[in-house]
């Protein structure tokens, strides 16, 4: 009898060790680190940071001359 409930201890114990195994096993697999960027295309290939930002239509005065800028 005794013989009976270690067995079962140990099939339940295993049991949980593969489910948890295969629960990590999909979390990684799905989750493989890839993110989005709002960075303009083409970028990557420019010479230089400024030359790659001078274009950038998100960065272009869109106010004209009328907003000012104070740095303290």
């Amino acid at each position: 009898m005794d013989i009976a409930v270690i067995a079962g201890v140990i099939a339940a114990v295993a049991l949980v060790l593969v489910c948890l195994l295969l629960v990590m096993l999909r979390y990684m697999c799905r989750h493989k680190g890839t993110y989005h960027t709002n960075e303009a295309k083409g970028t990557e290939f420019a010479e230089s940071a400024d030359a790659a930002l001078q274009d950038d239509p998100a960065l272009q005065d869109a106010g004209g001359g009328s907003r000012k800028e104070y740095f303290i």
